[in-house]
């Protein structure tokens, strides 16, 4: 008779990853999901076992698992419920409603790994991105982040490559008044972007010994490529509200995200997406990243406007399984790229652990010194002049960019000092680097940012600021 830990290991059982108390399916037992109690396993056992089970929910969402159809449906692995009649619903989670699980084994956060990689031509020391965000950054920011081990993606369609001189109209924006804003907002993006100041930027950034990265929508990247390569951009990140590989139109060309990365000698990245078949899909066009967020950034009002998105965690762990069935396809490993929702130093490790290999961040670089409004921001589809999907915030100047990304923190509250809090988070769950971060336990926990925190609620300190 097996014993207890090889049954619950068995090729005929999947752990199910997001339970505090942990659930096997027996894919032999009629489809009935069992409790059995908890397990001491080895850090070692349940890293790979998780991968295992990631694997495993990856097979059966594409169809090639052994289980059959009615079998996997009546198991509901994916959570669903019914919300009305005939009609389920899956259910998601954002960031404050998990929480990290400590390892076995702790490290010495100065001992672990951060860095960033991508398709072997692109590094980077901390694996924080800039938002193209047109309040965040200007040349001066992206040459700042640069120097500190990050990348910040400059705007291509925003006000810094259509003014020789975007200064002002920042200013502009910023001063205006809540009545006032969005049409200031409609004015100052009337102008045209001008190709030269596009290439001027670029040669700038890199001028001063730092990578640079830029975005444009889809419908301008065909025919910006050939500029942004010459002037000696890095990479190319392709964005727009939602993109998927497959989009039809009659009244305008289709951009193909593979002809794109055939004619492009840096690494694509596209986004947004927030699902696992979608994602996959991009992915097999040969794009060298994703974003991931559909609504979830402080400027965006996407949900809002259309209802439309995913919490991050979930959103995440899918792209991110889908990086998983992409590279045991045979593809090359996709760098997943969570976009948006962060806030705290809490929300970028729950972004790691979900599954990110690097995280996009906009409004808490809004409050550095060195952000392009001096604490301001607004959405790239803020200036839309048909429906706006954004607004503009005030963040306020909060702190150096150095203190923002790497400290030391002079605040209790988490908002500073992010590369601190990932290499701290690793130490305590056991990990050596992100790769295997991206394998910690996770557990829904909804009141892990209240329980306890009466008195920082009330006084509004530390926690209580959030």
């Amino acid at each position: 008779m097996p014993t207890e830990r090889n049954r619950r290991t068995s090729s005929s059982e999947i752990p199910f990853r997001y339970s505090s108390v942990r659930y096997t399916v027996n894919r032999i037992a009629s489809g009935i999901i069992r409790r059995t109690r908890p397990i001491q396993w080895s850090e070692h056992t349940l890293k790979e076992t998780r991968l295992e089970a990631r694997e495993e929910i990856s097979r059966e969402h594409s169809g090639q698992s052994g289980v059959p159809a009615n079998s996997r449906q009546s198991l509901e692995i994916r959570g669903d419920f019914e919300i009305g009649i005939g009609r389920r619903a899956r259910r998601a989670y954002g960031f404050d409603e998990v929480a990290l699980v400590p390892g076995g084994v702790t490290l010495n956060p100065d001992e672990v790994d951060i860095s960033f990689s991508m398709v072997e031509r692109f590094a980077l020391q901390l694996p924080f991105w800039g938002s193209a965000m047109d309040g965040v950054v200007d040349v001066d920011f992206a040459i700042a982040m640069g120097k500190l081990g990050g990348v910040a993606v400059l705007n291509l369609d925003g006000v810094h490559t259509r003014y020789e001189d975007s200064a002002p109209i920042i200013k502009k924006i910023a001063a205006a008044d809540r009545s006032t804003v969005n049409a200031v907002l409609k004015q100052a993006y009337r102008e045209p972007v001008k190709p030269k100041l596009i290439a001027e930027r670029i040669k700038a950034i890199k001028a001063a010994g730092v990578p640079c990265a830029v975005s444009t929508v889809p419908g301008r990247a065909e025919e910006r490529s050939d500029i942004v390569q010459r002037a000696g951009a890095d990479v190319y990140v392709v964005q727009g509200t939602v993109l998927t590989a497959r989009h039809s139109s009659r009244s305008y060309h289709q951009l193909a995200f593979d002809e794109l990365v055939r004619a492009c000698d840096i690494p694509v990245v596209v986004g947004n997406c927030v699902q696992y078949d979608t994602a996959l899909e991009l992915m097999e066009t040969g794009i060298a990243g994703i974003l991931v967020g559909v609504g979830p950034g402080a400027a965006c009002t996407t949900r809002g406007v259309l209802g439309v998105g995913v919490p991050q965690v979930t959103a995440t762990a899918d792209v991110a399984a889908a990086r998983d069935e992409h590279m045991r396809r045979g593809g090359m490993r996709v760098a997943v790229i969570t976009d948006g929702g962060m806030r705290i130093g809490a929300d970028v490790c729950k972004a790691f652990a979900a599954g990110a290999d690097a995280v996009m961040i906009g409004t808490p670089l809004a409050g550095a010194e060195e952000s392009s409004s001096k604490g301001f921001n607004w959405g790239m589809a803020t200036p839309d002049p048909n429906l706006p999907r954004g607004t503009r915030i005030q963040v306020g100047t909060k702190a150096t960019l150095r203190e923002i990304l790497l400290g030391p923190a002079r605040v209790d509250d988490g908002t500073q000092n992010f590369a601190g809090a990932l290499r701290s988070a690793l130490g305590v769950c056991g990990a050596r680097d992100i790769a295997e971060f991206q394998h910690v336990e996770l557990v829904i926990a909804p009141s892990i940012v209240s329980e306890g925190k009466v008195f920082q609620q009330a006084q509004h300190v530390g926690m209580g600021k959030n």
